[in-house]
Order: C-alpha cells, then sequence, then structure tokens
C-alpha cells in the first residue's frame, strides 16, 4: 500500500489534558487516577504541563486546537484560578479555533458553590457529569462519593452558573440492577433535560478491585432487555444514539469525541495522557506521557514516556475500528485524509461487504445489520 502526501490534508486537533488526581479510587477504575493525599500540588503541575508542551508545539503544524477535553481522575477538583491560569497559558502558545468545545469532568462530591462559574469564567464551556447512578445502593456499591440528591444538586448548579451543553454519564448492568432501575436513572437524568448523555455497560477490567472481587452483575439475557428497554425510553425521549454508548440531542454530539472517532490528531498533555499525531513525513505516531503524578512533577522538559508508529498496515483497522462506532459513519474520503492510503486499497473489501449488506453503499457506515455483528464485520478489516 501506498501513502498518499502526508501534508495534503492535515487532520483536525484537538488537545487533552489529564488529571491524575481523586477523592478515592473506584472499584471499577482502570483509569490513570490516584486518590489525594494531602493538599493537589496545583502550582507545580500547572507548571509541568506547560513544560512539557513546549517540545510537542513542533507537532502541532499550524493548526488550531479545535476541541478540549480535561479529564481524570477528577478534574473538578483544581481550582477555577487553575484553569484560568492555564488557559491564559495555552492560548498564548496554541491557536484555538473559534468557539472551540472546551470539556472538563466534574463529579459530584467535589463542587462547592461557585465553582462552576469559575469553571466558565476560564473559558470552559462544556461539562460531563459523572453521576453513574441515581441509584443510593448502586451509588454505594459503585464506591461513589456522592449520593443522589448531590448529583441532582451538580446538575442544577451547572445549569444556573450558564452550562446549557452539558453530558451526563451514567452506568448500566450494574450489580443486581434490572431493567426498571435502569430506566429510573435515565428518568432522573433525563429530567435535566441534558442535550448529552453517556449511557454504557459496567465492564469488569484488570488491576481494579472489582477484577479481584467481582460483583454480581446481570447476565446477558437482562443486559439485553436493560439496553433495549432504555434505549426505546432514550429515543422517546429525542436522544439518538450517535455512538455505541452516546445519546445526544441533534447537534449536540461530543465535537471532541467525534474526532477521536474519525481518526483526527490530539495533544496529550498530564500524567498519563495519552496522543495521537500525523507528522509532515507521512508518519502517524500514538505517544504517551509519564504515568506517575510524582515523576511528571519531577521531570524536566518533555515527560513523554513512549511513542509508536501506526503502520501502515494497521491504519486500516484502526479507522474502521474507530469510524464504524459512530452511527453515521464517515465519508469515504475522510479515509484517505486521516490514514494516507488510497481508498483504493480496501475497495474490494468495502465491495464485498456492501454485497453482504453490512457496510452502506456510498459511506463507510455499518448498516444496522452491520452494526448488530460489528465485530464479525471489523475482521475484514484484520
Amino acid at each position: 500500500m501506498t501513502a498518499t502526501d502526508p501534508v495534503a490534508v492535515c487532520p483536525p486537533l484537538s488537545l487533552y489534558i489529564h488529571v491524575p488526581w481523586c477523592v478515592r479510587k473506584c472499584p471499577y477504575c482502570d483509569f490513570n487516577s490516584h486518590a489525594i493525599r494531602g493538599d493537589i500540588p496545583e502550582e507545580r503541575y500547572l507548571t509541568a504541563l506547560l513544560d512539557d508542551l513546549e517540545p510537542d508545539l513542533a507537532l502541532v503544524r499550524a493548526r488550531p486546537i479545535e476541541t478540549v477535553f480535561i479529564g481524570g481522575g477528577t478534574p473538578s477538583l483544581m481550582s477555577g484560578q487553575f484553569y484560568q491560569r492555564l488557559f491564559n497559558s495555552l492560548r498564548e502558545r496554541l491557536a484555538f479555533q473559534p468557539g472551540a468545545e472546551i470539556t472538563l469532568e466534574a463529579n459530584p462530591g467535589t463542587l462547592e458553590a461557585g465553582r462552576f462559574e469559575r469553571f466558565r469564567e476560564a473559558g470552559i464551556n462544556r461539562l460531563s457529569i459523572g453521576v453513574q447512578s441515581f441509584d443510593p445502593n448502586q451509588l454505594t456499591a459503585l464506591g461513589r462519593i456522592h449520593d443522589s440528591a448531590s448529583a441532582h444538586q451538580a446538575i442544577e448548579a451547572a445549569r444556573k452558573a450558564g452550562f446549557d451543553n452539558f453530558n451526563v454519564d451514567l452506568m448500566h448492568g450494574l450489580p443486581g440492577q434490572t431493567p426498571g432501575q435502569a430506566l429510573e436513572d435515565l428518568q432522573a437524568a433525563l429530567s435535566h433535560k441534558p442535550r448529552h448523555l453517556s449511557w454504557y455497560q459496567l465492564t469488569i477490567e484488570p488491576n481494579t478491585e472489582f477484577f479481584s472481587r467481582p460483583p454480581d452483575l446481570p447476565d446477558d439475557d437482562r443486559l439485553w432487555d436493560i439496553y433495549q428497554q432504555g434505549a426505546r425510553y432514550l429515543r422517546k425521549a429525542g436522544l439518538e444514539d450517535y455512538e455505541v454508548s452516546a445519546w445526544s440531542e441533534p447537534g449536540a454530539q461530543s465535537q471532541h469525541n467525534l474526532n477521536y472517532w474519525t481518526f483526527g490528531d490530539y495533544l496529550a498533555m498530564g500524567a498519563g495522557a495519552h496522543g495521537k499525531v500525523s507528522l509532515a513525513d507521512g508518519r502517524i505516531l500514538r505517544y504517551w506521557k509519564t504515568r506517575q503524578p510524582e515523576a511528571f512533577l519531577n521531570r524536566i522538559g518533555s515527560r513523554t514516556a513512549g511513542s509508536e508508529a501506526i503502520e501502515t498496515g494497521e491504519r486500516t483497522l484502526e479507522f474502521m475500528m474507530n469510524a464504524l462506532r459512530l452511527k453515521a459513519g464517515s465519508e469515504e474520503n475522510t479515509y484517505t485524509e486521516r490514514t494516507g492510503l488510497p481508498l483504493s486499497s480496501i475497495a474490494v473489501k468495502l465491495s464485498q461487504l456492501r454485497k453482504e449488506h453490512l457496510l452502506a453503499p456510498t459511506r463507510i457506515q455499518a448498516t444496522e445489520h452491520g452494526q448488530r455483528y460489528l465485530n464479525s464485520l471489523l475482521e475484514h478489516f484484520l
């Protein structure tokens, strides 16, 4: 396979910022999160973030930042002043697209009065509120530090602070959960009229407390009932599942996640953050930052811990694994623009899959039949 001119089309560029601290590690969490011991070293972390960014500026290639996502950990533990100084400094070093989507993950139970207003003053214009469940028993089982009342209060506080664009994060398939209980969670979330909902199944990951001591989760039949009933309810409420576990009103999709799923580029900042960049010489790199917070703070200069090239033979599968998660898929020319490979390199496979009614006729898009057998569909690109 021959790559196209790598400079011809530069993918959109996003920025991911990781804040690694949390109040308490949840038993299902396999993210790079570390329980706080004492005060968060905001000043040192800000200095380290900006120090680390300098050598990565060469990866920008004159592109504006289209979206920012601040994840964790619990980014809402940081002060509004921290984000004000961070974004002032970022805007001195990077161009931002006008109206760029800037999302911060916020957890109920970490938000004193006025904090949302200060986040908004810093330039953050979208929140992702980590509720997970409104059921008191489930919140206890999941190790969350908030209760149902504080979840409702956090969402209302976000709206009062001027955040009309926010996501509510919910899990389903929780220990012992019935379809009725899952519906009650959805009803509680939609009572706040969020424009976006992340609704995903609890999975047991290695290196978590739940992996060592697995809870009693619903069986496959009940999981299917939960999903079917929940999906019907969400569609009736006017939300569409534009991605496997993401639901939104029309026009309210997460632009940051859309860039991920269409094989765009994203810079990495923060302890354990991962990035993907397309270089002028045609290479596409994934890279990652030093994982442990203290090591990240103490290093000088670049905190990049490693990188690897996405070889030409791997790019097709990487693209398909992301794009086919989207209900709308992607345009065919996006494949060439993002992978550097000609569409002719997969033309025979596309034709075969269309004859089998697994792909749509003129887009790289799974049909309803293809979505049902998505793993089998992806195996054609191995």
